[in-house]
């Protein structure tokens, strides 16, 4: 298969690669060459978002053509165009944040979507943003030729956010560490590799239209992402669970100053929507979730890797990641 990816070095793109690169794929990436590419790969250079910025691609064919943008959609409407005629079929990372929010627990792929923002429009939030990117894509290559991956919560190796990376960093220090409760508290999330394992398979088989790319409702715990993490690490921690209601009046927020958490009931629904979604549709078409223990030990290898590699810091538009020590210490002591 002649793949192109736009993009192809950060997180999901280069798991694409990497999986593409595995399967004999011919792929070609696209970017502004910020960093580096596996071997073997074609690399085509270019900002989509300076005039005359996708000129590279002015001449070439491809069966696949992988998007991760996540930005304002004017740059996903003029790549799916110029591409179109060129190109045998568009696979779109979008997200699960597309659904109306708060999604209710679960909810699939025919849930009510936000209105998705114009291809001229800048500076929008990230729901319409991706919906936008969809309709973009849509509108250039049509249902029949376009693949829309809602992923939900990623983690794994090149994860750019700093979610579980501030997890197994924390840890990795060593001490009491703030544990969020309740401990067995079922979670949802996929890893970016078995995103992009399932977004070739299913592109090559010819597949079209939305699917949820999430694992199962309970694929893993609270409990048992937080222990794994100290296996893998080694470390001198002591998980000290703590109720939801303790977290929340310390001023405590869930999702981003601890990470991936987020406690049931809380901002109107917002566990429901992230980790009780059905992704039923998906697994019919093959998704299977390789074991947490699989992607965390993995993640910390490649935290610890010596290559000059490590990125984990969050993309400029979206919050810092993780719990300020001073503020962890004052729930420990029992502030």
């Amino acid at each position: 298969m002649r793949l192109l990816i736009l993009g192809g070095t950060e997180f999901v793109g280069r798991a694409v690669t990497e999986a593409a690169v595995a399967r004999s794929c011919e792929v070609t990436v696209f970017n502004r060459g910020s960093r580096p590419v596996p071997a073997g790969v074609r690399v085509l250079r270019g900002d989509r978002t300076a005039p005359d910025g996708l000129a590279a691609l002015a001449d070439g064919e491809w069966d696949l053509v992988v998007d991760t943008w996540s930005a304002d959609p004017g740059p996903v409407r003029d790549a799916a165009r110029l591409l179109a005629e060129r190109a045998g079929r568009y696979a779109y990372v979008s997200s699960r944040s597309v659904y109306t929010w708060p999604a209710p627990a679960g909810a699939a792929e025919d849930a009510p979507v936000v209105a998705g923002a114009g291809p001229d429009e800048t500076g929008v939030p990230y729901p319409e943003a991706k919906r936008g990117g969809e309709l973009a894509a849509l509108d250039a290559f049509g249902p029949d030729r376009t693949l829309l991956a809602r992923a939900g919560l990623i983690l794994g190796p090149w994860e750019n956010i700093g979610r579980l990376p501030w997890w197994l960093r924390r840890i990795a220090r060593g001490g009491p560490v703030l544990a969020p409760g309740p401990r067995e508290l079922p979670l949802q999330y996929i890893d970016a590799r078995d995103l992009a394992g399932w977004l070739l398979t299913a592109a090559g088989a010819g597949l079209s239209g939305a699917y949820d790319l999430v694992s199962p409702p309970g694929h893993t715990t609270m409990g048992e992402l937080l222990d794994t993490c100290v296996r893998v690490t080694g470390a001198d921690a002591e998980l000290r669970w703590t109720e939801p209601e303790k977290i929340l009046a310390a001023g405590i927020t869930p999702w981003t100053e601890l990470p991936v958490w987020s406690p049931p009931g809380w901002e109107n629904g917002a566990y429901e929507a992230m980790h009780r979604s059905d992704p039923g549709k998906a697994r019919a078409a093959g998704l299977r979730c390789r074991p947490v223990a699989e992607t965390v030990a993995d993640t910390w290898a490649w935290l610890r890797a010596a290559d000059g590699t490590d990125r984990t810091g969050p993309e400029p538009a979206r919050r810092a990641m993780g719990l300020p020590a001073e503020k962890e210490a004052e729930v420990l002591n029992g502030g």
